[in-house]
């Protein structure tokens, strides 16, 4: 027996779905106009798909200031956000290594001298907005090629040691003949230390019996970078 009353069926659509379709949009006909937080919207399309995430994009962009604040938040400050899941967190997480990963294969394996602006930009991506010192090695061949890049030590916000007969032993175990040594700031002033000039120093010693060169030593921070040899500090 047919219902007197049939239910109808609700096909109405969340308001948010008009305006995903519309950023999409807009994104496929001008990606470079859209705004941080609108970016950071279409990121998070993807690991919430069915919640209004317009207020949390606006929210973590007060919070972080820009877009690679955001992706360079710890897993843990990334949650205070309301409404940023630990799945969401590991999400956002996962597109920023991905980034570096992209930036880090750019110059892997080719001569790195000849490359300088792509090394200066992946120092930057990785290291800039760290809260603490990381202290890293470029390992080069005898054609100057990138054949390895590690993380040697994390310190403190303001120090983190360095070992020239560490390094140096590493150094023969892959077979290099030079290095570039990197380490962050995260006061964001860039500006060599007498602590830094003595350590890129020692390290230099250290490699002359072996034969293995220091091209030049980077400081990076959010406000910018500084080379030892441009500096004239070696």
């Amino acid at each position: 027996m047919a219902e007197l009353f049939p239910k109808e069926e609700n096909n109405t659509k969340p308001h948010y779905t008009g305006h995903r379709d519309r950023l999409r949009q807009r994104f496929v006909n001008s990606p470079d106009s859209l705004p941080d937080y609108e970016l950071l919207e279409l990121l998070l399309f993807i690991a919430i798909p069915r919640k209004d995430v317009k207020p949390i994009a606006k929210e973590l962009i007060d919070r972080f200031q820009n877009i690679n604040g955001v992706l360079n938040a710890s897993l843990s400050d990334l949650q205070t956000i309301k409404g940023i899941s630990e799945n969401t967190a590991i999400a956002l997480k996962a597109i920023q290594k991905t980034g570096l990963k992209i930036l880090q294969q750019d110059i892997m394996g080719r001569p790195i001298l000849n490359s300088w602006q792509r090394l200066t930009d992946y120092c930057m991506a990785s290291m800039a907005n760290e809260n603490k010192e990381h202290f890293r090695l470029l390992f080069l061949n005898k054609k100057n090629e990138l054949i390895a890049d590690e993380v040697q030590q994390t310190g403190t916000v303001d120090h983190t040691p360095a070992y020239p007969r560490e390094i140096m032993k590493r150094s023969l175990e892959l077979g290099a003949t030079a290095l570039i040594l990197v380490h962050n700031h995260p006061s964001g002033d860039p500006s060599p230390s007498d602590a830094d000039i003595h350590m890129t120093r020692a390290i230099m010693e250290a490699g002359k019996p072996f034969d293995i060169i220091v091209h030049d030593h980077l400081i990076v921070s959010r406000n910018g970078t500084s080379s030892f040899k441009t500096m004239g500090l070696m």
